[in-house]
Parts: structure tokens; sequence; C-alpha cells
């Protein structure tokens, strides 16, 4: 006897899958994007929601990925102390330009990601500039972690498994941008700071706990990729990581009456170009 489950029988045929799929059209989750981004229920403070262009709770374990306009505001937090928000940024119209650590910490003479830090492209423009900081446990040293890593540490590897690795999310996230991992950078990371010892020894410093946040304003239009996921020096078995909150808003990006524009000649060379690139293309 052929025995028919209730999964198969709402599926049945193409009427019946459509009412099926029709009928799990309103339901929400913990993790999901907010659409219309105004719907949003964790609106940052002091946020139009009518002016969000785009609102997401990323999930343990996630990846989302975004274009955004030049001069968004781009807000992340972390709800519970436990999110790790490794982050790519591309120059959105023009992706062979793209983050570059080691400049991101050469530049401003600061190897530690902090308020006004920008994050700078291979061609000494600024992609990106950190606005607020409440968090300060962030790091720029390590990368994401591996599929090699995580095999080794957590024995599964796999993107839609419990322990996936940010490189996997983030060549995920690219295939979807005409992107291979050829084109993945080094990334960095909010949420779970590192900090480098006197003998040269990387210290995780993990997190600032529960309900702290980062902003940044893009510089240029954006093609930004977010895995959250455990980070690689996280001394713990098990694979920790919370939620992570995603925000964004329309805003301008820094100019010459800003403080930070002319901090050191370094950075204001690097605004300088970023500025010149962005008027040259419209």
């Amino acid at each position: 006897m052929t025995i028919t489950t209730r999964d198969e029988r709402l599926t049945d045929s193409v009427l019946n899958a459509r009412a099926d799929a029709r009928a799990q059209g309103g339901q929400t989750s913990e993790w999901m994007p907010y659409l219309p981004a105004s719907s949003s229920p964790f609106c940052p403070d002091g946020v139009d929601p009518a002016k969000l262009t785009w609102s997401e709770t990323v999930a343990p374990g996630g990846y989302t990925h975004k274009v955004l306009a030049r001069g968004s505001r781009l807000r992340l937090d972390d709800p519970t102390g436990e999110a790790c928000a490794h982050v790519l940024v591309f120059n959105a119209l023009e992706p062979v330009e793209r983050l570059n650590v080691a400049d991101t910490q050469k530049i401003p003479w600061q190897a530690y990601l902090g308020p006004n830090h920008p994050l700078l492209s291979g061609d000494g423009r600024v992609l990106a500039t950190i606005t607020a900081d409440t968090s300060g446990h962030h790091d720029a040293f390590c990368g994401t972690t591996t599929d090699a890593w995580n095999l080794h540490k957590y024995g599964d590897t796999r993107p839609e498994g419990p322990t996936p690795s940010g490189r996997s999310l983030f060549v995920k996230a690219a295939s979807k941008h005409g992107l291979t991992r050829r084109d993945l950078p080094p990334s960095i990371s909010f949420f779970q700071g590192v900090r480098v010892a006197p003998d040269g020894a990387l210290q995780w410093h993990g997190s600032a706990g529960a309900g702290t946040h980062v902003e940044l304003v893009a510089e240029l239009p954006l093609l930004v990729f977010i895995a959250n996921v455990a980070h690689p020096l996280d001394p713990r078995d098990d694979y920790v990581v919370g939620p992570l909150r995603v925000h964004a808003w329309r805003g301008a990006p820094t100019g010459p009456a800003d403080e930070r524009f002319s901090a050191t000649p370094e950075l204001n060379r690097a605004y300088l170009n970023t500025i010149d690139y962005a008027e040259a293309r419209g």
C-alpha cells in the first residue's frame, strides 16, 4: 500500500503547489530581510523609518549582500554580544576596486578600527568611513574563516550546514554579482576584537557585550558583502555566533566640512581622490 503524506498532497498538482506556496507568503522569521525596509521592527533611534533602504536581521551562520548608493549610512547592531560581522566592500561601479586591508591599516597610521577610520581601496580612495562605534572590538588582521579551518575545528563546512565558513558565504554572495572567489580579498570584522601582543602574537579579545553598534558612510556606491560567522580566533569549541541587525538609509558622503576630511595629509589625499572619481563618474 502506498501512503501519501500531507506534504505530498499539498503539492501533488501545480494548483495545489501554488496554493501551498501562497499560504506561506505571510510567514515571518526571526532572521529575515524586512520588505519594505521601513517595516523593520528594529529601526535605529533617530532614523525616520521611511528613509530606510535596507533592513535585515542576519541569522547566525548567515550572510547578506546589497548595493548601496554613495552617501548611504550603514549601521550594524549586535543585540546579543555574539555577532561577528565579516565585511567586504567593493566599488559598485567597478568591482575590481575593492577593500584593501593593508592600506586600511597603513594610510591612517592605525591598525585598529574605530570612529573616523576609513576603509580604503588599493586605488587610494576611501570606500567607506566608520562614523560611529560603541563596540571597539573589531579586527583587521585575521580575515574570515575558511573551509579548511572550519572542517578542522567543527567537522563541517557546508555553506548550508550548521558551521559554514565566512569564505564559503562570501563566494555565494559574489556569485550573485558576477564575481568569483578570485575576486574576494581579505575582509575585516566587527564585534569580536583582536589585538597584537608585544611579542607580535594575535590575541582574541571577544565581544564588548550586547547592544553595541557600528555605523559607516558609503563614500562611493558600494557593493557590500556580510558574513555573520564565528571568528577564526574564537577559542570556544562550539560554533558561537549571534544574530546581526543591518540597516541602511540615504545620507551624504564625507566632504570638506567634515573634520576627518583633513585630519591628516594622507586622509585628505584619499578623500580628494574619492571625490574626484565620484564627480567624474557623475
